[in-house]
């Protein structure tokens, strides 16, 4: 079981600069003062750190007790989330296994998921498995470890792939995302099934639609990109403090086509399409990058930033540090707090000072993934959180209707 450690996360806390501490102190505080007046936080994330360090699944726990109103995420993150959002597999030599070694990854890596005999029988009556390939795995020698699940792992990432099909279909029958079609069926330890299952928004952004192999481009399809890009302006306009956590492109994200203070919503504003603004809005990022407190520093002493811009000069060169087209954006609103540090330790204690203050109990929390805590949490995670039900999708989907000839038209085209 998952236990939440107070004193640990206070020592992660104590362990801070002085510097990142009074800004996960701001972040806290405004966190806490926004959903006291009743309105929205919402998480834009990225992929692998997210899965890994527990913040997909703490981020899902937030959701269900009311404190997070929305997610901007990956097409990846979704793909580790239908299959459990981690999972234990073996890598064994895939030529040795058999495998066409035209196919395989570097370093002629194979894996397997190891999963137990329920999980298994559930992905049998969905689709035919080379039991004996399995076997033979099984008695190779090779390495276990934890990683992100439904990803090259056989049978899970294959399942996940097949699966993404079916859902896009019923995606485009019902008129829903992919997405939350997908949150049906899924463990509510994920952000998709906790979303789906409290009517909360979590949402792939445009640049984030390539990864998750056959999921990205199922998401891609599921819906028209016009549609996407008004439904990611409609949840970050409903936000009044924007959270990123290990996310790259934030400035295509959240400056978006329909955005008028930083982005380039100047023109659909023009022609009567409708927009919003980053005005008066507060993003927080969190970023092991120190490049993004240079950058956030200088704006703020000199509006080099922005003066850059005006300039039409590359910010690179006026700064004189590495710059990522993120901190663009963000270093120019202000009311902008950059936190430079771990997410695997920012995000619990910010969860726990939050949960505190507004009296709400957690069942969940994140740990750094290297420390003890966080191997336990991890072991966790792929033994509790289960894979997506997709018996349980469908007769959510579609209310036990039958789309036989939809899905073949469908199919067909």
């Amino acid at each position: 079981m998952n236990t939440i450690d107070e004193k640990f996360i206070e020592s992660l806390y104590q362990d801070l600069t002085p510097v990142t501490r009074n800004r996960v102190d701001d972040t806290v505080s405004k966190i806490v003062k926004i959903k006291e007046k009743g309105q929205k936080v919402v998480v834009m994330m990225g992929s692998g750190p997210n899965i890994h360090e527990g913040v997909t699944t703490l981020v899902s726990e937030l959701i269900k007790k009311h404190i997070i109103d929305g997610v901007i995420t990956s097409s990846a993150v979704i793909a580790h989330e239908m299959a459990g959002s981690l999972d234990r597999v073996k890598r064994v030599n895939g030529i040795e296994l058999g495998i066409n070694s035209g196919i395989l990854p570097r370093g002629d890596i194979f894996e397997i998921t190891l999963m137990d005999e329920d999980t298994l029988k559930k992905i049998q009556e969905e689709m035919i498995i080379d039991n004996e390939l399995i076997k033979k795995a099984l008695t190779m020698p090779g390495n276990s470890i934890i990683k992100a699940a439904g990803n090259m792992a056989y049978p899970m990432g294959l399942r996940t792939e097949k699966l993404a099909v079916e859902v896009e279909l019923i995606s485009k029958i019902t008129g829903k995302p992919f997405e939350y079609i997908a949150g049906l069926g899924a463990d509510n330890r994920t952000m998709i099934g906790a979303g789906a299952q409290n009517n909360v928004p979590v949402i792939v952004s445009v640049p984030q639609l390539v990864g998750g192999g056959m999921v990205g481009l199922c998401i891609a399809d599921s819906i028209p990109i016009k549609e996407r890009s008004k439904a990611l302006a409609d949840l970050l306009e409903s936000a009044t403090l924007i959270i990123e956590s290990a996310v790259a492109l934030t400035q295509e994200i959240h400056d978006g086509p329909f955005e008028t203070y930083t982005g380039h919503g100047i023109w659909s504003a023009w022609t009567g399409i409708k927009t919003y603004s980053l005005k008066n809005k507060s993003i927080v990022r969190i970023d092991l990058d120190p490049n993004l407190e240079k950058a956030w520093e200088a704006e703020k002493k000199s509006r080099a930033v922005q003066e850059a811009v005006d300039r039409g000069l590359p910010k690179t060169k006026m700064l004189k540090v590495p710059f990522r087209m993120e901190m663009s954006g963000f270093a120019r609103l202000e009311d902008s707090i950059p936190v430079v540090g771990d997410i695997g330790v920012i995000w619990p204690i910010i969860a726990l000072k939050v949960s505190k203050a507004l009296n709400v109990q957690l069942d969940f929390i994140s740990y750094p993934q290297e420390s003890e805590p966080g191997k336990e949490m991890r072991e966790w995670i792929v033994k509790e959180v289960k894979i997506l039900d997709r018996n349980l999708m469908i007769e959510k989907a579609t209310g036990g209707k039958t789309y036989a000839a939809e899905i073949s038209k469908l199919i067909e085209t």
